[in-house]
């Protein structure tokens, strides 16, 4: 595997002189041979020609040296296609002529995942017609753990660490963040149940769990591709259309039935409440038959979902 070396490029003040004045002195030696090629004699004329045609050669070749590097921004650098280092600090330098440039952002960037990347096209000039497009995010179909199938996509912020391996290990690294974090989303849907009721994990409960999972995942594939992995989050969760409906009926009706369990907990608390007080106080003497109709008349009254009619008794069981 390839690790990154720190190149250290010399500043390009100096050198920029020494082009400037190589480019001048060729332009200043040829116009001064023809100017005296007529006092001169034709060996000295043809030494002018050739000299002023070296130092042309010079400048223009020390031109193809020089670099200027933005923050954020890396240049990978290759002899013949040995890699000599990458420089990383922003700034403007110099540096063998003969060396292969490769430019890296090292910026955070972010994307959705199901986008899909349009490379750019060029013409038989080598011109470029289309420019490197991304479409937006598109949620992906995927099963959960019980089966059920679900939308889901997530936002990936990621940056260039490693320039060498970026560079070198992968063919296309962007490309590769892009169908490894599909990847590793589809895998983390997969183990995970949509919803659930008790405490295990669930893609919908356990939002930040699932988060710190994926960013695990996703940075366990991209790690040999020289690229950390700053943060991944769910922007998208949603049952597929087709069980939409019949997965919203399930959760309405559970929210129903466990509703309707703490009302008939509280219920009973109070009635136990109400009996315990009137014992105690000895506000009245409830044998068992009257003591079961106050406590079916207190459960109606408490759980009925609608307003009770109270009704007076005039006469008595007795």
């Amino acid at each position: 595997m390839q690790q990154e070396k720190k190149f250290t490029p010399m500043s390009g003040w100096g050198p920029l002189v020494v082009v400037i004045g190589l480019l001048l002195g060729a332009i200043a030696l040829f116009v001064t041979t023809m100017v005296n090629a007529d006092y001169i004699h034709g060996l000295w004329v043809g030494c002018g020609v050739v000299g002023s045609a070296i130092l042309l050669l010079a400048g223009v070749l020390g031109l193809c040296g020089f670099m200027a590097i933005a923050p954020n921004q890396a240049r990978v650098l290759l002899l013949f296609g040995d890699y000599k280092g990458s420089v990383v600090q922003s700034g403007f330098f110099w540096v063998n002529p003969f060396f292969s440039k490769k430019k890296i952002s090292l910026r955070i960037r972010n994307f959705e995942t199901g986008s899909t990347t349009t490379p750019e096209k060029k013409d038989a000039a080598g011109q470029v017609v289309t420019q490197k497009s991304r479409t937006a995010g598109r949620p992906s179909k995927v099963n959960d753990r019980d089966g059920n199938p679900i939308e889901i996509s997530a936002v990936v912020v990621w940056k260039v660490v490693d320039t060498a391996e970026a560079m070198f290990e992968v063919d296309d690294y962007e490309d590769f963040v892009a169908v490894q974090s599909e990847a590793a989303l589809r895998n983390l849907a997969s183990r995970h149940p949509y919803d659930s009721e008790d405490h295990e994990i669930s893609l919908r409960g356990s939002t930040q769990e699932v988060s710190d999972q994926l960013q695990a995942d996703i940075q366990e594939r991209l790690g040999k591709a020289g690229v950390e992995v700053i943060e991944s989050r769910i922007s998208h969760l949603a049952y597929a259309s087709e069980i939409a409906a019949a997965m919203l009926q399930r959760q309405q009706a559970q929210a129903v039935v466990a509703a309707r369990t703490k009302i008939v907990e509280g219920a009973v608390g109070m009635v136990q409440m109400a009996l315990d007080h009137l014992a105690k106080d000895n506000v009245i003497e409830l044998d068992e038959e009257r003591r079961a109709a106050m406590v079916s008349n207190l459960l109606v009254v408490l759980c009925s979902d609608k307003h009770t009619q109270p009704v007076i008794n005039t006469g008595t069981l007795y």
